[in-house]
């Protein structure tokens, strides 16, 4: 469970709040879950633990959730590990395909179960559907030789009407309401991506108890109260850095309502609803 604040701390009325959020974000989390899936019993298997983060030495395992802070994530793991005496030396490529951290599917059924039952578990989220136009930015509107291909190609051969021969060549220029065609449809052309499944889906949290759940919103606050809990190095905060496209505004509560004003009043309840138990389970109000 999360580990208890030190002494010191308990008249610190800071931390003391920033406890209770904690407790509070995991009651709701398991209320939802006994409620509305009953894989409590399930065996967790490598897959369910796939995509989460291993660090040895402070004994932390971390779920990634993409575009919820998580390359600043992995390169406070490194350093944390000591991998990197600085989180502003670690270049994005080396964060994403350097291969440096562990991650928890490597191991043996018995390392699996050891660190699941012994390490603080951890997972940082965001409001579904700002996180959905934040990968819908990065991922579309930016050149990219694996989605624009991939995906891009697959949307716009299937919802654009009278497609230009040079769209069905490049994958280019997928618009948002297209996007959302290809989210919301059951026979996708393409499959599922990590940066808009579910956070349900990326990291079990019904079957695997987190410990601590942050949140993007609250995240610099959030993020240095668990480096806190674990004794982390005092000189290590989390870094504020945009990681890619670093000119580009944030993506904000007001840019997600400019994109999700593009679409019917229909596919915005569906789109809801395909996130219907991430808003729930953490809590965020509907849009």
């Amino acid at each position: 469970s999360l580990p208890t604040l030190k002494s010191e701390d308990k008249n610190n009325n800071k931390w003391k709040s920033l406890y209770q959020i904690q407790r509070e974000r995991k009651r709701i989390m398991r209320e939802t879950c006994s409620k509305y899936k009953s894989n409590s019993r399930r065996i967790i298997t490598p897959y369910h633990v796939s995509r989460i983060f291993v660090e040895d030495k402070y004994r932390v395992l971390y779920c990634e959730v993409p575009k919820a802070g998580c390359s600043n994530w992995k390169r406070v793991l490194m350093v944390l590990n000591g991998l990197a005496s600085s989180t502003k030396d670690i270049q994005h490529n080396t964060v994403h395909y350097g291969n440096y951290l562990k991650k928890l599917d490597g191991f043996d059924r018995k390392g699996i179960y050891h660190r699941l039952n012994t390490y603080t578990k951890m997972l940082f989220i965001r409001e579904p559907f700002e996180k959905l136009v934040s990968a819908f930015r990065d991922k579309f509107e930016h050149p990219n030789n694996y989605y624009h291909p991939v995906f891009g190609k697959a949307i716009i051969s299937r919802y654009r009407v009278n497609a230009t021969k040079e769209a069905l060549r490049t994958g280019s220029g997928v618009q948002f309401k297209e996007f959302i065609q290809y989210l919301l449809d059951v026979h996708r052309p393409v499959g599922m991506d990590i940066h808009w499944d579910h956070v349900n889906r990326l990291c079990s949290p019904c079957l695997i108890d987190y410990d601590f759940i942050g949140k993007f919103e609250s995240m610099e606050e959030d993020a240095n109260f668990f480096l806190h809990l674990i004794g982390a190095p005092q000189n290590l905060t989390f870094p504020k850095f945009k990681d890619r496209h670093s000119n580009d505004e944030r993506t904000t509560t007001k840019i997600t309502q400019q994109y999700f004003a593009q679409l019917s009043p229909s596919q915005r309840q569906r789109s809801y609803d395909f996130y219907y138990m991430d808003y729930l389970m953490f809590n965020y109000s509907k849009p």
